[in-house]
Order: C-alpha cells, then sequence, then structure tokens
C-alpha cells in the first residue's frame, strides 16, 4: 500500500489518543457532580450515583455548612390548651353567692336539720356535747339516758360518785376524763352560776371541759342565739367546698361566719354536718348522689357512679337509723328511724 503521508500519522495519532483517553476513564472512578448527584462519564453522559451519604452524615454536613439552614428553633415550654384551661381564682362576691347558693340546697334536702344529741334542757345539751368528743353522738345518746336518770341536775352529779359515774360512762370511751370533765362543770354552775347553764359565750368558755365548739352548741340550740359550730365533719366539707383554707378551728368559724348573715349560722352548722354524716364523708364521699354536686369544685374525689354512690349514704338517707334515740317529729315525717337504745339487738 506504500508509506502513509502526513495526514494518515495525524489520524492515527488521533485514534490513539482517544484509545488511551477511553482506558483512563474505564479504570478512574467516576466522580459525583456535586449539582445533580450523577457521575461524569468518558462520553459526558451522566449516570446514577452509586452511593448516597447517610442521613446521619448529611446532618453534620449541613450543620457544619456556612450555607446550611438555621437549625430549628428548641420547642416552646408547653401551654395548657385551649380547651382545657385554668380556672379562674374565685371573686370574693363569687364566693359568696355559691356558698349562700349551697346553703340553700342543703336546706331543701334537710329540712328537718337538727342537733344530734339527745336533750331535755340546756343541762343535759352541755353534757351531752362534753362527752361527745371522740365518739358518736349515737353512743352518748345511748349512754345519757341512765346518766340523767341517776343525776338529773347539775348538784347532783356533782355530789355523785365519781367510779359511779365511770361505770355509766364506759360506753363512751376516755370515761374517766370524762368524769372528771362533767362532774368539774357541774360543780362551777353549782359555784358559779347558781346550778343554771349560762347563755353567754364568755361564761361557757370558761367551764371545764367547754370549748367554742361546745359553747355554740348551746347557746344555738338551747338559747336560739346564733353559733357556728366547727366539728371535724364542718371543717372537712368547708375546705372541701373551698369556702376557705383555714385548718385552725377559730379561724375556720371566722372565715365562713364572714360569708353569712348572723341569724343563719346555726342552721348552716346543721346542714353541714348532716350532709358530711350522711353523704359526703371523709374518705368514701358519694359524688354521684350528692344534690351540690354541680357548685362543689372537690366533685369526683368520691364515688361518681350514681348506683354505687347510693350504697354509701347513711342514715336516713340510706334508710338506717338515726343517731337520736328521740329524734325530732319533722325527722320522723321525712322517714327518719330513731337509733336503737344501748344493747338492743341490731
Amino acid at each position: 500500500m506504500g508509506e502513509q503521508g502526513p495526514s494518515g500519522a495525524k489520524k492515527t495519532a488521533k485514534k490513539t489518543n482517544a484509545s488511551a483517553s477511553r482506558a483512563a476513564a474505564e479504570r478512574t472512578p467516576p466522580e459525583t457532580e456535586p449539582a445533580t448527584g450523577r457521575s461524569a462519564s468518558a462520553g459526558g453522559k451522566s449516570t446514577p450515583a452509586t452511593r448516597k451519604p447517610a442521613p446521619a452524615r448529611k446532618a453534620a454536613e449541613a450543620a457544619a455548612s456556612p450555607k446550611s439552614p438555621k437549625p430549628a428553633a428548641s420547642p416552646k415550654p408547653a401551654q395548657p390548651a385551649k380547651t382545657a384551661r385554668t380556672a379562674k381564682p374565685e371573686s370574693p362576691t363569687a364566693l359568696v353567692r355559691r356558698a349562700r347558693r349551697i346553703n340553700r340546697e342543703l336546706a331543701e334536702v334537710y329540712p328537718y336539720a337538727h342537733p344530734e344529741l339527745d336533750f331535755e334542757n340546756p343541762f343535759q345539751l352541755i353534757v351531752a356535747t362534753v362527752l361527745s368528743a371522740q365518739t358518736t353522738d349515737l353512743r352518748v345518746n345511748q349512754t345519757t339516758p341512765a346518766l340523767f336518770a341517776k343525776y338529773p341536775t347539775p348538784e347532783d352529779l356533782a355530789a355523785a360518785d365519781p367510779e359511779e359515774v365511770e361505770e355509766i360512762l364506759r360506753p363512751c370511751g376516755f370515761f374517766r376524763a370524762k368524769t372528771k370533765s362533767v362532774t368539774g362543770l357541774s360543780k362551777a354552775l353549782v359555784e358559779n352560776h347558781k346550778g343554771e347553764v349560762p347563755g353567754r359565750l364568755e361564761d361557757l368558755v370558761k367551764l371545764p371541759g367547754v370549748g367554742r365548739k361546745t359553747a355554740f352548741v348551746v347557746l344555738g340550740n338551747a338559747f336560739g342565739r346564733p353559733g357556728i359550730t366547727v366539728d371535724t365533719h364542718f371543717q372537712r366539707l368547708v375546705r372541701r367546698w373551698k369556702w376557705t383554707e383555714e385548718t385552725d378551728p377559730d379561724k375556720i368559724e371566722a372565715a365562713v361566719g364572714s360569708l353569712f348573715p348572723k341569724s343563719e349560722w346555726t342552721m348552716l352548722s346543721h346542714h353541714v354536718i348532716f350532709h358530711g354524716r350522711r353523704i359526703c364523708h371523709a374518705r368514701k364521699p358519694a359524688c354521684g348522689a350528692c344534690p351540690i354536686a354541680p357548685l362543689c369544685p372537690a366533685y369526683g374525689e368520691g364515688e361518681t357512679d350514681p348506683e354505687k354512690a347510693k350504697k354509701l349514704l347513711k342514715y336516713e338517707k340510706g334508710g338506717f337509723p338515726g343517731q337520736r334515740l328521740k329524734p325530732p317529729q319533722s325527722y320522723l315525717d321525712a322517714g327518719g328511724i330513731p337509733a336503737p337504745p344501748l344493747g338492743a339487738a341490731g
């Protein structure tokens, strides 16, 4: 064919260089295009990248890059849902209205509310109230008939043989201490008040075993003078109802007294105590059977199922005997049952 000219040599060189370039491209790992994430081949065509950065690596690179997006702001403290807003503090006026409405509702539920100690005169009432400390009114009512039958007046009880009085009072518990209280009380009545129970608060609280609670029981129920009886039931309920946060009986008396007219104090005490004994119990309040549930901030602390709550009701509300052997006629008319005497079956 003869020797090639210069032009033929050039063509041969071009083919050799092209072959060398393709061989080099095959041996060299593909480079990833940052914009497309695809590899550039020798022919200029792009193919899918063989490997993607791990998510953790991407996050680290994004955080290190000065042009990376700003990190998300830290979450704000959780706010109460709009549908469950925190209750606003009750104003003094609203508290008075709610407290008085509760008393009106209770007055309709317990129109027969009364002191649950049997008595026929101020002397019997003051003695029975002193004996009721740390025991039930029922047990006192079952004990006092024998006591008053043998010692009907302050003069009789003041001169009594302590051992004989102790034997009568044994069912009440703490009978020795209570014997000292009632005989000392009787002596004070004889010596300082001519055997009569005084009708003034300042005189009553000076008698042995008589505090403000006992004094107001006597004043309100034997003399018709208004007073608030702050017993354990009263203390528990007025705090549940948020009438006061006080725990001292005297401060509770003052706080609750400021919510009501003085003329209502005695019956208010009866309504609250009746409700505490029958429905709003200390351990298992019958919330599902409570007539003032819509007004009570503590609703739900006890049984809310109506049928189960009914089984928790006591005394006439539950169809059981009351605490008095000789209750008022209004109580009997409402379905109340007299308590059995001491030692009676059932």
